[in-house]
C-alpha cells in the first residue's frame, strides 16, 4: 500500500499505518538491485510509530525541497538569514501536539530532535549516509549516519548533525550539534523486543537583536556603502544564547502469549506487557555581559548560573493484545511522570517571585487502538491526567483512513487536547526588570479536525482548529492568555503538471482566522511554484539532471517579532511583511550520490529590499550554496 503526502511519497506496510506526521525516507523505484543479493527494500527505516520506509537514493523535486538544514519541507516557514538560526511561521499545524507542556523557548527548538524524530534501522550490510551543505560566509553543515546490523535481529546506528555558520551580519554565528544513537534487538520468535535511543543536543547562537532603525533605513534604501552586510551596526554586539538537551529513551516488551495469526483472526492472542522509560533534560540561558537598554533596566544579583532548567522523567507500563473483538490491536497504559522546571537562585534584586521551581508528580491513564476493516484503517490514542497539577489534562487523537487500491486515499483526523502552557510562560527570571513573571494560567484547550485527500491527480488537506486560552507573548514581550476563542482554517493543495521532460509543481495554502486575528497572525495566501526540467545526460545515462526555478510568495501580514532574550516570537503591529522569492537550482544524481547547487533569493539583485524574516531582521540576500548527499552500502 502506498500513500502520497504533500512534500513527498511515503510507502508503508499494510499493518504499520499509525499516527505519524513527518516526512519519511522513501523510494519510488519498484525493483532496485543494490548488489547480487540485496535490493532497496532490504534497507528499512522505522519511525517512532513503527511505520516502515526505505533508505532513498533517488532524485526528485521533493528532494530539492528537503535539501536544507532541517531536511524538512519549509513551505509553511520563513527562514532567517543564517541557516539553523530559527524559523518564523507562515502556517500552523496541530496534529503533532504533545500530551505534556514543554520548557518553552521555542525559537531555539526548531532543529531539536524530539522522540518522534528519531528513526531506527534494519540493513543487510553496513550503511552510511553523508550530507554536506555550505554555510553562510564561513562554515558548513554535515549530517552523517552510520548503521549496522550485527544480525538480522540486532541493529545499532550512530548519527551526528553539526552546523557552524558565521552569517552575513555582525554577531550572528550559529553553532549547533545533534548526536543520536539508536539500538534495536529482538529474540528469534520476537518474544522479547527492545529499542532505545540517546540524544545529546546543543545550540549556541550569537544574538544581534536585528538592525537599529537608522541602519534599517540604509538597508531598505540600498545604500551602496552597506552592500557588505557586516558593515551594518546591530542592536546587540555581545549577546549569546545557549540551549542544551539530553534524552534517554528505552522501550521494551515481552510477549506472554505468542501467535502467528493476523490481527483479527482469533478471539485473543499476542498478549504483551511493556515498559517505556523517558528521561529528558533541557536547559536554556541568555547572556549579555555589557550594559544595554535594549531590554530595559536591569538589576542583577550577579548569580553564577542564570539558566532555566527542566527535567521530565516518565515511566509507562502497558498491556497489549490482539483480538477480533476489537478489530485489531488494543493497548492499555499507565504513566507515572515527575517534572521539575525553574532556576537555582533569584536573578533580579527587584524580583517578587515566590517560587524558584515548578515541580511535581502525575499519573496518567490511557489506551491505544489500531484496527483494520477491509480498506479502512482506524487508529486512536487517548490519555487523561487527573488532578489539578501542572501536568493535568487530556489528550485524544484519532484518524480514519480509506484507501481505494492505489487510486486514492482519504483520511480524517481529530485532535482534542487540554494541557498547561509552556513552563517559560508560567515562570521566568532575568536580570532585566521587565522579564520576571510568575503566572497561574489555565490549560490551553485545542480542538483540530482535519481531512486529507491523496491521489495521483491532486493532494489536498483541510484543517479547522479552535483554541481556548491561547497563550502568546504580547507587544511588551509578556506572556498573556487570549480571553476569546481562536478559530483557524487552513486549506492546502498540491498539483503537479508534467509534459515531456518538463514539469510544474504547485502548492497553494489559504488561511483564515475568523476569530482571534489580533493575536494569531498568518498570511492569507502562501504559494510555491516550481518549473523544472528532468532528464538523463550523456551516453549510457550515467547522470540524472533536475534543474529549474522555484517561486514562493506570501501575502502581507503582521509577522511576529523575534525576541532574542526569550527565544520566542511576539506579536507586533508596526510592520507588515510579504514578499516573493526566486530560487534557482541545478541538481544531479550519479549512482547513489545526489549533487545540489542552488542560488537562494536570486531576485535580490533587482528587487526592492523589502524582504524580512521578522521586524528588523532582513531575510538573506542572493546566496550561492552547494552540497551533496552520498550513500554507501558496503
Amino acid at each position: 500500500m502506498s500513500q502520497r503526502k504533500l512534500g513527498g511519497d511515503v510507502k508503508k506496510s499494510q499493518e504499520d499505518i499509525s499516527l505519524s506526521g513527518g516526512d519519511s525516507l522513501n523510494s519510488r523505484e519498484t525493483k532496485v538491485i543494490l548488489s547480487g543479493k540485496t535490493k532497496y527494500t532490504d534497507y528499512k527505516v522505522f519511525s517512532h510509530n513503527r511505520d516502515t520506509t526505505y533508505i532513498d537514493t533517488t532524485l526528485t523535486i521533493q528532494k530539492e525541497y528537503l535539501f536544507n538544514y532541517l531536511r524538512k519541507d519549509n513551505f509553511e516557514f520563513l527562514e532567517f538569514h543564517n541557516q539553523g538560526q530559527t524559523l518564523n511561521n507562515l502556517g500552523y499545524s496541530f496534529n503533532n501536539l504533545k500530551q505534556f507542556p514543554d520548557l518553552g523557548f521555542t525559537a531555539k527548538q526548531v532543529s531539536y530532535f524530539g522522540i518522534d524524530d528519531i528513526t531506527y534501522y534494519e540493513v543487510p550490510t553496513p550503511t552510511t549516509e553523508i550530507l554536506y551543505r555550505t554555510g553562510l560566509e564561513q562554515g558548513q553543515v554535515v549530517d552523517a549516519l552510520f548503521t549496522l546490523n550485527f544480525s538480522k535481529r540486532l541493529n545499532v546506528s550512530l548519527s551526528y548533525k553539526g552546523l557552524r555558520s558565521l552569517g552575513a551580519y555582525r554577531n550572528s554565528l550559529v553553532s549547533n550539534g545533534n548526536f543520536r544513537g539508536t539500538f534495536g534487538y529482538r529474540t528469534k520468535e520476537n518474544q522479547y523486543e527492545i529499542r532505545a535511543h540517546l540524544a545529546i543536543q546543543d545550540f549556541f547562537h550569537q544574538e544581534n537583536g536585528g538592525l537599529p532603525d537608522d541602519d534599517l533605513q540604509k538597508f531598505i534604501n540600498e545604500d551602496p556603502n552597506f552592500d557588505q552586510r557586516s558593515r551594518f551596526d546591530v542592536n546587540l554586539i555581545d549577546a549569546e544564547s545557549q540551549f542544551d538537551g539530553n534524552r534517554i529513551y528505552i522501550e521494551h516488551s515481552y510477549k506472554l502469549i505468542s501467535s502467528k495469526d493476523s490481527l483479527t483472526d482469533k478471539d485473543f492472542s499476542n498478549l504483551k506487557i511493556g515498559h517505556i522509560l523517558t528521561n529528558e533534560s533541557k536547559e536554556y540561558s541568555f547572556s549579555k555581559p555589557t550594559a544595554t537598554t535594549f531590554f530595559g533596566t536591569s538589576n542583577s544579583t550577579n548569580a553564577a548560573d542564570n539558566s532555566a532548567k527542566s527535567k521530565i522523567t516518565n515511566n509507562e507500563l502497558n498491556l497489549e493484545f490482539n483480538s477480533k473483538y476489537v478489530l485489531g490491536r488494543f493497548k492499555g497504559k499507565v504513566n507515572l511522570t515527575s517534572y521539575s522546571y525553574g532556576y537555582d537562585t533569584i536573578l533580579n534584586t527587584t524580583s517578587t517571585i515566590n517560587k524558584l521551581k515548578l515541580e511535581g508528580n502525575a499519573i496518567s491513564f490511557g489506551a491505544d487502538w489500531r484496527a483494520k476493516v477491509k480498506s479502512f484503517q482506524l487508529n486512536a490514542e487517548a490519555n487523561i491526567t487527573p488532578g489539578s497539577g501542572r501536568l493535568s489534562g487530556t489528550h485524544l487523537q484519532g484518524e480514519a483512513l480509506y484507501t481505494k487500491d492505489s487510486v486514492f486515499t482519504v483520511k480524517g483526523t481529530l485532535l482534542i487536547s487540554s494541557k498547561s502552557a509552556n513552563f517559560n510562560t508560567l515562570l521566568h527570571q532575568s536580570k532585566y526588570d521587565d522579564y520576571n513573571w510568575e503566572n497561574n494560567f489555565s490549560n490551553v484547550n485545542t480542538r483540530d479536525l482535519g481531512f486529507d485527500f491523496s491521489s495521483k491527480w491532486i493532494n489536498a488537506s483541510l484543517n479547522f482548529t479552535n483554541i481556548d486560552n491561547y497563550t502568546y507573548f504580547d507587544e511588551n514581550n509578556t506572556p498573556q492568555q487570549f480571553g476569546d476563542q481562536i478559530t483557524y482554517l487552513k486549506v492546502k493543495a498540491n498539483r503537479e503538471f508534467k509534459y515531456w521532460k518538463l514539469a510544474l509543481d504547485n502548492t497553494v495554502m489559504y488561511q483564515n482566522v475568523s476569530s482571534g486575528s489580533s493575536v494569531f497572525r498568518v498570511p492569507e495566501f502562501v504559494t510555491r511554484n516550481t518549473f523544472y526540467y528532468t532528464d538523463y545526460w550523456f551516453k549510457g545515462k550515467p547522470m540524472l539532471v533536475n534543474m529549474g526555478i522555484t517561486f514562493k510568495y506570501f501575502t502581507e501580514y503582521n509577522v511576529n517579532a523575534y525576541n532574542p532574550l526569550l527565544s520566542e516570537f511576539t506579536i507586533q503591529n508596526d510592520q507588515v511583511i510579504g514578499f516573493p522569492t526566486f530560487d534557482v537550482f541545478f541538481n544531479a544524481q550519479v549512482r547513489r550520490t545526489r549533487l545540489y547547487f542552488k542560488i537562494d533569493n536570486a531576485g535580490a539583485g533587482f528587487s526592492k529590499k523589502n524582504y524580512f524574516s521578522a521586524p528588523n531582521y532582513p531575510y538573506r540576500d542572493l546566496t550561492i550554496r552547494f552540497g551533496l548527499v552520498w550513500n554507501w552500502f558496503i
